[in-house]
C-alpha cells in the first residue's frame, strides 16, 4: 500500500473511532489505541507532508496564535429568537400561525442549548470556515479554534457541494467542573459557567488555548445548501446526522398544543443532559411556510424560545460547615436537607463569606430557598423567616482555623477569611497538588488522584517529602507498578532543575502566579536572595506592588515556610535562576507585539525582551514604548498609530538586540 492510501485508510479509522466516542458516547476502543493510531498518522505526514490536508486529525492541535480575528459577513443571517415565558405566550404564537398559514403546518420541539452560536461552511464535504454570530450579519473568523472542538466533523460524507450550517458550541457541564476543579487546585478565579467558559475559549487567539478546553458543538439547522430537495426542518436535521453531524434531538409536533408535553420534559430533564440549556426552541417545519413567514428585523416569525425559570426550592438548613481551599481562605458552606434541583441531588450550597451570611441573615434551623447559578452551582437565594423556630442565633466564622487551630486572619481587600499557617492540613492535598502542577515545578505524572494517594498512605505531607520518596514505596500504591513508581520518582528528580521562576511559583505565595514568580526571577540570582530582599526592594522591581511584597514577605519570614525551603534546599533543589537578564537595555520600555514574525514566537519575542529588562504588554497605551509589528498586525497596530507610538519591524528589533 502506498503512503497516500495508507493516509487515508488512517484517518477514515481515527474518524470513525473519534465519532463513536465524541458524537455517540461509545467508544470502541481504548484511549491508548486511539492514541497509537494518531501517532502513526502524526508520523506518517511528517514524513511526507505534502499529504497533509485541512482535513486530517492531526489538524485539530491549532495553528499559530492569531493578531486577531477577521470580519466574516455570514451568507445567511443569523438570527436570533423571540422569547416566550408562558404557555399562553406559546399559543399566542400558535394562532399567529393559524391566522398567517393556509393549510395544515406541523413543529418540531428542540432543547436551547446554552452556549455560543457559529455558522459552519463546507465545501465538497470539508470543512472551510466557520464563524461567530456576531450581531447576525458579520461575525469573527474562528475557523482554527474550531478545528480544536472534536464533535466537529472536518470532512462529512454524501455532501453537496457546498454546505452552510449552524450550531451550537457548548462546554459539557462535566468538563465545566473539572476546569473548575483545575482552576481552584491553581489558586485561579473560577468561571462563572459554561456558557461563559464556551464563550471565552472560543475567542481565545491562540488555538491551542482553545484546544484545551475540551469543547463539544450541536448542530441545529441547514443554512444552506448547493442541492435543494429538502422541503421540512425535520429532514435536514437527518441529512446533517446521515452526514456526520452531531445534531440537536428533536420531536416533531402537528400542533402548537401537542408541544407543551415535549417543553415540560426537556424542562424537568435538563439536569441530566450533558449541556446547560436555558429553553426550549418551537419551530414551524416547513421549509416553504418558514420562507413565506419571513422575518421581522429582529427575528424569524416561525420561531419562538420558551424560557423556564430557574428552579427554585426549599429546604432546612442543618449545619454551617468550614472548608478551608488550598490559599488558605475559609468558605463557609450550609448542609440542607437533601432535595432534588435542576436534575441532581443538593444537600449543600456555598454561603461565600460572612458577609454574605450577615446579609441572608441565615442561621441552622433556617428553611431556605435554593436555585442552581447557571443551572450548576447551588446557591441560597434568601431565607423564609416565617418558617424560622424559636432559639436560633446568628452564625459567626471562626477565629481560628477548624482544621489546624492557627489563627485566621480577614483579607485587607475583601471579604475572605484565610488560615495563617502554610502548613495547615486541609491545604495540604492542593498545595502539593499546586507544586507539581505545569505552571509551577512541571513533575508529570503527579495530578490530584495521585497526591491524594501519597498523603492518604502517609508518605507526603508537604512538598518537600515529594523528595525524599523511594520507588518501592510508591509502586505500592494503588494502580501505581513498578514501572509508574520509577517514572514519577524520575519526573521528580527532573524537577530539582526547574528554577527559581518555577519554585516561586510553586510556593503558591498569594498574587505570585507564573508571571510575577518569572518577574522576581530575573531580578534575583538565587532564592536566597529573594528571601533576603525587604518590601522597599520588592515594590522597587517592576510589576511588583506594594501588596504583593507584602505577601512575599510574610510568606517567607513564616517559619513554617522556611522549613520547607530547608528540607528542598537538603534534597539538593535547585533554587538558581534561569531567567537570563542579559543587560538593561531595555529597562523602563514597554513593548506590544502584534502580528506574526518570521523568526520568532510571542513568547520567544517576550522573553527576549523581558532579558533585556523590558517588559511585554499585551495592550497598547499611551505607556508603550514600542510596538513591534509582523506581518497581518491588526487593531493594535492601528491604535499605535493613533497615538503616535513608534512601530518597529523585526529587522529594527533585531538590530535593537545584536
Amino acid at each position: 500500500m502506498d503512503a497516500q492510501k495508507e493516509i487515508i485508510k488512517l484517518r477514515r479509522e481515527i474518524e470513525k473511532y473519534a465519532k463513536l466516542y465524541y458524537v455517540y458516547d461509545n467508544p470502541a476502543i481504548s484511549d491508548y489505541e486511539y492514541d497509537q493510531l494518531m501517532q502513526q498518522l502524526k508520523a506518517m505526514e511528517a514524513e511526507h507532508p505534502e499529504l497533509i490536508t485541512p482535513d486530517s486529525p492531526t489538524q485539530r492541535v491549532g495553528g499559530v496564535a492569531l493578531s486577531q480575528f477577521e470580519p466574516v459577513v455570514h451568507q445567511v443571517p443569523l438570527e436570533s429568537l423571540t422569547d416566550v415565558f408562558s404557555y399562553d405566550e406559546l399559543f399566542a404564537f400558535g394562532d399567529r400561525m393559524d391566522s398567517m398559514i393556509a393549510g395544515a403546518h406541523d413543529y418540531s420541539v428542540e432543547p436551547k442549548v446554552d452556549g455560543l452560536s457559529m455558522s459552519l461552511e463546507y465545501e465538497n464535504g470539508i470543512f472551510v470556515r466557520g464563524a461567530t454570530r456576531g450581531d447576525g450579519i458579520t461575525g469573527e473568523n474562528v475557523t482554527e479554534n474550531l478545528r480544536t472542538v472534536r464533535s466537529l466533523p472536518l470532512r462529512i460524507e454524501n455532501a453537496p457541494e457546498r454546505l452552510i450550517v449552524r450550531g451550537e458550541v457548548y462546554m459539557s457541564k462535566a468538563v465545566f467542573e473539572e476546569l473548575n476543579t483545575q482552576r481552584e487546585i491553581n489558586g485561579e478565579q473560577l468561571l462563572a459557567n459554561p456558557r461563559n467558559a464556551a464563550a471565552g475559549s472560543m475567542r481565545q487567539l491562540d488555538p491551542k488555548v482553545a484546544a484545551s478546553r475540551k469543547l463539544d458543538i450541536i448542530f441545529f439547522n441547514m443554512q444552506f445548501s448547493s442541492e435543494h430537495k429538502y422541503t421540512t426542518h425535520t429532514e435536514t436535521l437527518d441529512a446533517m446526522r446521515d452526514m456526520g453531524f452531531p445534531v440537536i434531538p428533536y420531536m416533531h409536533y402537528d400542533n402548537i398544543h401537542d408541544c407543551v408535553e415535549r417543553i415540560e420534559w426537556l424542562g424537568e430533564n435538563r439536569g441530566e443532559l450533558p449541556y446547560e440549556m436555558d429553553g426550549a426552541v418551537i419551530k414551524i417545519n416547513s421549509l416553504a411556510q418558514r420562507e413565506a413567514l419571513g422575518s421581522t428585523a429582529k427575528a424569524p416569525r416561525w420561531a419562538v424560545a420558551f424560557k423556564y425559570p430557574p428552579e427554585r426550592k426549599e429546604s432546612c438548613v442543618r449545619d454551617i460547615v468550614i472548608q478551608v481551599g488550598r490559599t488558605g481562605v475559609l468558605t463557609p458552606k450550609v448542609i440542607v436537607d437533601p432535595i432534588r434541583l435542576a436534575g441532581t441531588t443538593v444537600s449543600a450550597a456555598t454561603l461565600h463569606n460572612q458577609d454574605n451570611i450577615d446579609r441572608l441573615d441565615l442561621r441552622i434551623g433556617d428553611t431556605v430557598v435554593l436555585q442552581k447559578a447557571g443551572e450548576i452551582i447551588p446557591e441560597v437565594l434568601s431565607v423564609n423567616k416565617e418558617k424560622r423556630p424559636e432559639g436560633t442565633v446568628p452564625f459567626l466564622m471562626p477565629s481560628v482555623c477548624p482544621e489546624c487551630g492557627s489563627p485566621v486572619i480577614r483579607d485587607e481587600d475583601g471579604a475572605a477569611l484565610r488560615c495563617t499557617s502554610p502548613e495547615c492540613p486541609a491545604q495540604r492535598l492542593r498545595n502539593i497538588a499546586h507544586f507539581a502542577s505545569r505552571e509551577a515545578m512541571d513533575i508529570e505524572g503527579l495530578g490530584i488522584s495521585v497526591c491524594e494517594s501519597l498523603i492518604n498512605s502517609g508518605l507526603v505531607n508537604s512538598a518537600a517529602d515529594l523528595y525524599y520518596l523511594e520507588p518501592q514505596s510508591v509502586a505500592g500504591l494503588d494502580r501505581m507498578g513498578k514501572k509508574s513508581a520509577e517514572n514519577l520518582i524520575s519526573a521528580i528528580e527532573k524537577s530539582k532543575e526547574a528554577g527559581l521562576a518555577r519554585l516561586v511559583c510553586a510556593f503558591g505565595i498569594r498574587q505570585v502566579g507564573q508571571k510575577a514568580a518569572k518577574v522576581l526571577a530575573a531580578h534575583f540570582a538565587d532564592l536566597d536572595s529573594l528571601i533576603a530582599a525587604d518590601e522597599d526592594v520588592l515594590t522597587g522591581i517592576p510589576d511588583i506592588g506594594a501588596i504583593t511584597a507584602s505577601f512575599i514577605t510574610e510568606w517567607f519570614a513564616n517559619p513554617q515556610s522556611m522549613h520547607l525551603v530547608g528540607r528542598l534546599r537538603d534534597a539538593g533543589v535547585s533554587f538558581a535562576s534561569k531567567e537570563e537578564r542579559k543587560d538593561n537595555r531595555f529597562a523602563g520600555m514597554t513593548f506590544v507585539l502584534t502580528g506574526t514574525l518570521q523568526h520568532y514566537t510571542r513568547d520567544e519575542a517576550a522573553a527576549i525582551i523581558e532579558s533585556y529588562g523590558g517588559k511585554a504588554s499585551s495592550s497598547v497605551s499611551k505607556k508603550t514604548s514600542f510596538v513591534l509589528a509582523g506581518e497581518n498586525a491588526g487593531s493594535k497596530l492601528t491604535k499605535a498609530e493613533g497615538l503616535g507610538i513608534r512601530i518597529i519591524s523585526e529587522q529594527e528589533f533585531d538590530s535593537m538586540i545584536s
